[in-house]
């Protein structure tokens, strides 16, 4: 896809060591909450099922909610009826 001129299909190169260093850190985190369920026991339910929603949480709802594109729906809309022009 062009746009003013500029090929925009790489939109993400030269964040490559950004993009590997979030991906591991939220992994972890969800590989933290799978541990926590081998804690989990019929006396000890609550603890780490909570820890388990957290760290799921953090690893899923961050990632989509804050570290997604920078662009609105309306420059995205903007942009796609330009580009159909």
């Amino acid at each position: 896809m062009y746009s003013n001129g500029k090929n925009t299909s790489h939109s993400g190169e030269g964040r490559l060591v950004g993009n590997i260093l979030t991906f591991v850190i939220f992994f972890v985190a969800f590989c933290g909450a799978l541990y926590s369920l081998s804690f989990w026991s019929l006396e000890n339910a609550w603890l780490p099922t909570i820890v388990c929603f957290v760290l799921v949480l953090f690893a899923f709802a961050v990632p989509m909610t804050f570290l997604r594109r920078g662009e609105s729906a309306e420059e995205i809309s903007t942009a796609a009826a330009e580009f159909q022009k």
